[in-house]
């Protein structure tokens, strides 16, 4: 792929660009949505979990006042506390924690962005790459690409909607092996929505390369506008076999073959 200028980074997304989509829905997201509610019992009182509880019922609080309908919302700051380690929350309790559970399905349903859901997710998903359960699917050409690129002296950023845990866990524990020792960074919906322009500025900023000299590939046309009009270099990944959609506007990739060889 020819170089309009020396590029000097790479920002990668993950669903549908370095990892099938079809291992995010049919794998990842029903392994979290099966174990939330024995998740939240087993954990919900420590502080990191609790932080995302917190952020969900402030996330509930915003949806109920945009008039979005979510299911409703019954936990109490005593519920997960009264919550014996390792059995079951007697009465009332063991209700409203099936409220949050309830709320958490219904995010990941409307495919929501959300970063305590997000975060609350990437945690599950730990349990899973610890255990065995769990192995990060990428795509044949990644990992050879990953090292041509870095042999090339280039750094490799990750800015995907899934927290920062989930995207280390996905490339630390992939079907190609250890890949986070290729990656220099990694950017989730706490620095801004993949959408807007601001959001690649700012990654601009924290990496110390300007935005010209970044290049972006997503399988999503308005992110790529987005970083286009931060100044990025853009290719639109289309790793189906159809044809790419009309007027995106931006250079089409099929694979990281050939980029940047």
């Amino acid at each position: 792929m020819p170089e309009q200028t020396p590029i000097k980074a790479l920002l990668l997304d993950i669903e549908g660009t370095t990892t099938p989509v079809e291992f995010v829905y049919d794998v990842l997201f029903p392994y979290a949505r099966a174990r939330v509610e024995e998740f939240v019992r087993r954990l919900g009182h420590t502080e990191d979990v609790g932080d995302d509880i917190e952020g969900l019922r402030r996330q509930h609080a915003a949806d109920v006042e945009e008039d979005l309908n979510p299911p409703p919302w019954k936990l109490g700051p005593g519920d997960l506390e009264a919550a014996p380690a390792g059995g079951e929350a007697p009465g009332v309790v063991a209700d409203n924690v099936e409220s949050l559970v309830a709320y958490v399905h219904w995010m990941m349903e409307e495919d929501r962005k959300s970063t305590p859901l997000k975060s609350l997710q990437g945690k599950i998903w730990e349990d899973g790459y610890r255990s065995g359960a769990l192995e990060g699917q990428v795509y044949p050409d990644v990992r050879g690409a990953f090292k041509r690129w870095r042999q090339q002296g280039r750094q490799i950023f990750i800015y995907s909607s899934g927290s920062v845990l989930a995207q280390k866990l996905l490339f630390g524990n992939s079907t190609a092996g250890n890949l986070g020792e290729l990656i220099s960074g990694y950017f989730d919906t706490t620095t801004g929505p993949k959408k807007e322009e601001a959001s690649y500025r700012k990654i601009a900023t924290e990496v110390g390369v300007p935005p010209e000299q970044i290049w972006f590939t997503s399988d999503v046309a308005d992110e790529l506008d987005a970083a286009r009009r931060a100044g990025m270099q853009t290719a639109l990944c289309v790793r189906s076999q159809g044809p790419p959609p009309e007027a995106s506007g931006h250079p089409v990739i099929r694979s990281f073959e050939g980029v940047f060889s």
